[in-house]
Formats: structure tokens, C-alpha cells, sequence
């Protein structure tokens, strides 16, 4: 995908989002999500502008003037905490308008690239629904793009915000688009499932095929 198509697909799994989150009760907002720690508010926060469109003096302000962030000490434990802050400042209406504000706007947070922007909709979308029990649809040229950014910077700083399960043994194959890497046991599914799988969410391992899917799946549920 080039940059055209990647923020079409980052636009479009927004609408999707604040679609999705226009239909939510008030005890539905509060469920907690597939993040631990995480409720459905949080993570919803976590996708308005505030939190999806830093560059470094944003960031410095906010923490500026939250200060309490900063005491997290872990890179996820700031990113929860500035999740947490801004969810008790902002109404529903507020989070699901500057979601939908974002549209057209091509602007990432610092240090990253909008393949960072498309990966965070896709997979904070389904943190949402999932445990609601309800369906987010993600494109399967989308999530495999995502996925392949996922892989390629899995050793890399960026990686340490997922949780560690370690897919190096085995070669990735999505079933619904022209997608695969690594190298070693053949696991497959959907795109949208693999991805998910790499970023450390297990809520769709029950969908794993292929000669390597019954091992993976046991050293997951093994921790």
C-alpha cells in the first residue's frame, strides 16, 4: 500500500470506530478492553488526536500539564496513564467527534510513521469490540500492511509497547489476501488475526491453522 491508500484505510477504520462507539451503552464504555488495565473509555481516548497526532512539543505540553504521567516510569505505563487522564476530561460526544475530526488530517505522532497511525486503529478498534462482543470489520490489505510493520520493527523500540510472545519459529500466512512472514512452522489466518497475534492479543488464537498452530497456541496459553 502506498501513503494514499494507507490513510484512506486509516480513515476509513476511523469511521468505523466512531461508528461503532455512537452505539455504546454507558456500561459499555466502561467494560474493560482486550489491554489489561484498559477499558473501553480509556482506549477510546487513547485514539482522538491528543494521542494519535503528538509531535514533540504536544507532547511536552501535555505532560506539562499533567505531570502525573510522568511518574509511570514505563513507556506503556505513560501511555496508559495519559490514556486515563484524558478519557476522565473529555465526554463520549467529545472523544467520538475528535475521532471523527481526525479525517483528512495526514499527521502521525513523532518518531513514528502512518503505518504506526493504521495499526493502532486497526488493533485498538477490535481491543474494543472484541469484549463487547461485537464486530469491527478490518480489511485484510490493511491489517496484512500493518502486520508486515509490526514484524519488521518487532526488535526495535517500537515493539516493547506489545506484549512478548515470540513468533520467530514460525512463518505467518494470512488466508483472505496475498500475505506471509517468516520462517519455520506454518500457522495461518486471517490477516486481521494474525495481526492481533503480533501485537500480543490472544482473543483470536482459537482461528490459528496449519502444522504449527497447536504449539503456538499452547505457549500462548502458557504464558
Amino acid at each position: 500500500m502506498n501513503s494514499d491508500e494507507i490513510w484512506a484505510a486509516i480513515d476509513d477504520q476511523r469511521r468505523r470506530t466512531a461508528n461503532l462507539l455512537e452505539t455504546l451503552t454507558a456500561e459499555q464504555w466502561d467494560h474493560p478492553s482486550l489491554c489489561d488495565g484498559w477499558s473501553v473509555r480509556h482506549v477510546a481516548a487513547h485514539l482522538t488526536p491528543t494521542m494519535q497526532q503528538q509531535r514533540i512539543r504536544d507532547a511536552i505540553s501535555f505532560m506539562a500539564s499533567h505531570p502525573k504521567v510522568l511518574r509511570a516510569g514505563s513507556l506503556n505505563g505513560i501511555i496508559h496513564d495519559s490514556a486515563v487522564l484524558l478519557a476522565a476530561e473529555l465526554s463520549e460526544a467529545e472523544i467520538i467527534g475528535r475521532i471523527r475530526g481526525m479525517e483528512g488530517l495526514r499527521r502521525h505522532n513523532a518518531f513514528v510513521t502512518e503505518r504506526g497511525s493504521l495499526i493502532d486503529i486497526l488493533v485498538h478498534g477490535q481491543d474494543i469490540a472484541l469484549p463487547l462482543g461485537l464486530t469491527l470489520d478490518m480489511p485484510a490489505e490493511a491489517a496484512a500492511e500493518a502486520a508486515e510493520r509490526v514484524w519488521a520493527t518487532r526488535h526495535t523500540w517500537l515493539g516493547v509497547v506489545f506484549r512478548n510472545h515470540s513468533l520467530d519459529p514460525y512463518r505467518l500466512t494470512a488466508t483472505d489476501t496475498d500475505w506471509s512472514v517468516g520462517e519455520g512452522l506454518d500457522v495461518r489466518a486471517s490477516a486481521g488475526a494474525l495481526l492481533l497475534l503480533m501485537t500480543g492479543r490472544t482473543a483470536r488464537i482459537d482461528e490459528l491453522e496449519g502444522a504449527g498452530a497447536d504449539e503456538l497456541r499452547r505457549s500462548l496459553v502458557a504464558g
